[in-house]
């Protein structure tokens, strides 16, 4: 047998040709060349220099670009949070009056079973809003009993001559908010001298 290769199993002598890379021409480039072999590397090396020098510019464009542009992002979430929280604050405000009202009317001692199946209505509307109204951050400022606090109590009336014992809050005229830790509307009180009772939480609430 011959062991002359078949025409088909000889190399793609062309497919090898192909991936033989191919000198650039440096005039396909702009590049006008030195005959001189040291004056054309010094001028490809000053080129080069000046390449990189620009492409480092065009980073350092689009790096000023992308922190201007995350920066404008943050400042228009922080925007836009701010303007949705102002606008819920002066919804919830606009609800206090009717909290208000809801209040006076569960505090009404009914006379009927008429009026206690009314008045049972509301109360399970009133916690309904009440719920919702927390869900957003709306949290009662504590009063009756507790020490009264100028920050979050607002007194119309006080104790008549001196005692003894730190103010405390003895009526609780109109109850007071807080949204989101932040005071919405101080709660109307009248104060005495006296002992204030612990603040129940939640949690005792809840036991």
């Amino acid at each position: 047998m011959s062991d002359v290769p078949s025409e088909d199993s000889q190399p793609d002598v062309e497919a090898a040709e192909d991936a033989i890379p191919v000198a650039l021409d440096p005039a396909a480039l702009g590049i006008d060349l030195p005959a001189e072999p040291d004056e054309a590397q010094q001028l490809l090396l000053s080129q080069l220099l000046a390449a990189r020098s620009e492409s480092a510019e065009y980073l350092e464009t689009m790096q000023r670009v992308a922190a201007e542009f995350d920066n404008y992002r943050k400042r228009t979430d922080r925007d836009r949070t701010e303007l949705v929280s102002r606008a819920t604050q002066r919804l919830i405000a606009d609800m206090l009056p009717t909290l208000d009202s809801f209040d006076a009317a569960v505090a009404y001692e009914p006379q009927t079973p008429a009026e206690e199946k009314i008045l049972a209505g509301m109360r399970g509307t009133r916690t309904l809003l009440l719920d919702l109204l927390k869900a957003e951050g709306l949290e009662a400022i504590p009063a009756d009993g507790v020490a009264f606090d100028p920050a979050v109590h607002e007194a119309v009336s006080g104790p008549m001559g001196e005692g003894e014992g730190d103010l405390v809050v003895t009526n609780e005229l109109r109850r007071g908010y807080t949204l989101g830790g932040m005071m919405l509307r101080a709660a109307l009180v009248t104060v005495d001298h006296g002992e204030a009772a612990p603040i129940e939480t939640e949690e005792d609430s809840s036991d």
